[in-house]
């Protein structure tokens, strides 16, 4: 009981008693305000650490020397110009798409003054960057008479190729027919997967050549697909797969460079960057991440376990709260990212192995690195609704309740009015696509439609297409859409949620104020500050007491003495034995001075 003095007994009287995954959804807390901010504030304070820690994790695997690998690659195999003085990116024929820049881009064995870089057959591409293999060239083909020629035109045109359809891919020998070039190949038999082209989806299938590792070999496999036409009329799309890896920045980069040949004739290229981190831990820095990793973890299973003590309680009403969803959807993108995470880390170490044992195959690093990004990508969209989450742990300042209550009161007068746009917008999106699809880029798709009237109400748009595709009809066009869609539909919209901002606004104001973080702070200092007064009060007594006495201190006049002042007798008597060695119920003067000694170093401590 003489702990009563003692000032680290301060702080810990009174607390509400919570244990490791405590929560407003585990405690009871609907009858008690102060628990509930209490509870909320630790939920809180351990979200802000979790919080730090996704973010230390995600920009720990990015870095600005992943846009400059990629705009150096791309400045090399797209805007520089061959011999013929072919971009890659202008490329608007077959015969374009052999005089293209490649070789010369993808093997580095000489100083810019030609003195040799000592490098045997491997290739350094900007002197830095190792080609990874060798680069593989894939095409896929469409069958004769895969569509129908008009019987009018049947004599004069002996051949129709349709646009590319996955059943109707070629899948016979041609040209040589001996070697990989001439032979088709499934999608399993080469390990391949499906690309996403601007004109449509192509499969992993089909006719492909492995280049060399040296330019005057792979000149020569070149040369002899050129002269024994290996593009045709039938050829729909070329694909060019090739990966290389910095060890100064310990990226990879993986390029697909696609080249589209429409069934309308010509040719429309395309390409893929794909700048990734597959080796993670190297560096100091990388294993301070491999502890965030850990603690990421360890984080997850804690979450987990609070959500399953949640769901038990609550039952089906947990996911009446979308705050709780949220909390699922964080939860599983986080386990889906440990697990791949794991994955990519086993399936790059035996992919490197295979290719240091044969340098001289097509190392195949797209499905690593498409997955890589779709990673990325993931662990983007989980650290965005972690942040979102923030504001559920805020949620019992009014303050930052006001955009919460407006969109959920306003939310059906929204609803009612998107109807209402929505049928305005898609009308003069198909009215669009069918005046100026044949002629404007923009307007070349339903789909670019829709997102290029976006761009018109923000201001972004090309109005002389528009006109110089219909001169009568572009301009009504224009004119009606932004009168109706920008300056009536859209400042409805904004009248809407003003309206109701105001309203809920108002309502909080004139709310009867709740206890808020700022009073628990100030409670919490009331109370340590009442407290540290009543101890230093009762310290003051004792050494009245001690003072009042000569010579010798008998119990019962201590006692007498402040019981008259108000303390109890347990009190009395704990801090009377304390002292009393002998237990003769007599405080004798050495006894009595340590008693004052340390009532000053109380007193002190204190004052502190």
């Amino acid at each position: 009981v003489w702990s009563l003095f003692s000032p680290g007994s301060v702080a810990s009287s009174h607390r509400p008693k919570t244990w490791l995954w405590g929560t407003t959804l585990t405690e009871n807390t609907s009858n008690n305000r102060e628990l509930f901010v209490r509870t909320t504030l630790r939920e809180l304070l351990v979200y802000v650490v979790f919080l730090v820690d996704i973010c230390l994790l995600t920009y720990g695997m990015t870095s600005s020397s992943t846009y400059y690998y990629t705009k150096a690659m791309t400045d090399l195999f797209v805007n520089t110009a061959g011999e013929g003085g072919v971009r890659f990116q202008s490329i608007s024929t077959m015969a374009d798409f052999w005089t293209g820049p490649l070789l010369d881009g993808l093997y580095w064995t000489k100083w810019y003054n030609n003195q040799s870089l000592d490098s045997k057959d491997q290739s350094f591409i900007y002197y830095e960057n190792m080609l990874l293999g060798v680069p593989r060239m894939r095409q896929i083909k469409i069958k004769n008479n895969s569509c129908k020629v008009h019987n009018d035109f049947q004599d004069e045109i002996s051949g129709c190729f349709d646009v590319y359809n996955n059943n109707k891919e070629d899948d016979f020998s041609f040209g040589l027919i001996n070697g990989t070039a001439w032979t088709y190949h499934t999608e399993k038999e080469i390990k391949g997967s499906s690309h996403w082209g601007l004109l449509t989806t192509y499969s992993g299938a089909g006719y492909y050549q492995d280049l060399n590792r040296t330019k005057e070999e792979s000149a020569v496999a070149l040369t002899e697909l050129l002269d024994n036409l290996w593009l045709d009329r039938g050829t729909r799309a070329v694909f060019i797969d090739f990966s290389t890896y910095n060890a100064n920045i310990n990226m990879f980069c993986v390029i697909r460079l696609l080249v589209e040949f429409p069934a309308t004739g010509g040719a429309i290229p395309s390409y893929q960057i794909r700048t990734v981190k597959l080796i993670r831990y190297i560096t100091t820095w990388d294993y301070f991440i491999l502890g965030c990793e850990m603690v990421f973890c360890v984080f997850i299973l804690y979450y987990i376990v609070e959500e399953i003590l949640e769901l038990r309680i609550h039952k089906l009403s947990y996911f009446k709260s979308i705050w709780n969803i949220l909390d699922i959807v964080v939860i599983m993108l986080a386990i889906v990212a440990i697990i791949f995470n794991i994955f990519r880390t086993v399936k790059v170490d035996n992919l490197l192995g295979k290719l240091l044992e044969q340098p001289g195959i097509y190392a195949d690093f797209e499905f690593l690195a498409f997955w890589q990004t779709q990673y990325n990508n993931m662990n983007a969209v989980n650290l965005f609704f972690a942040w979102i989450k923030v504001f559920k742990y805020i949620s019992f300042n009014k303050t930052m309740t006001q955009l919460s209550s407006t969109l959920g009161r306003c939310a059906k007068d929204i609803l009612g009015f998107a109807i209402m746009f929505f049928i305005v917008f898609f009308a003069y999106a198909q009215l669009g696509y069918l005046l100026f699809g044949t002629e404007v880029e923009s307007f070349s798709t339903f789909g670019k439609c829709i997102f290029t009237q976006f761009r018109i109400i923000l201001g972004d748009f090309d109005y002389d297409a528009i006109d110089r595709a219909n001169r009568v009809l572009g301009p009504i066009y224009f004119i009606t859409y932004v009168f109706f869609v920008f300056f009536v539909l859209l400042n409805m919209f904004l009248a809407i949620i003003n309206d109701t901002y105001s309203e809920v606004k108002e309502e909080l104001s004139s709310q009867k104020d709740e206890l808020q973080f700022t009073d628990i702070i100030k409670q919490s200092y009331m109370k340590t500050f009442m407290k540290l007064k009543l101890k230093k009060e009762k310290i003051s007594d004792v050494q009245k007491a001690l003072h009042s006495g000569s010579g010798e201190i008998e119990f019962n006049d201590f006692r007498d003495t402040l019981k008259e002042m108000g303390h109890a007798d347990h009190e009395i008597t704990a801090a009377f034995s304390q002292f009393d060695r002998d237990g003769n119920q007599i405080l004798d003067e050495d006894e009595q001075e340590r008693m004052k000694i340390e009532l000053r170093q109380k007193r002190v401590c204190l004052i502190i």
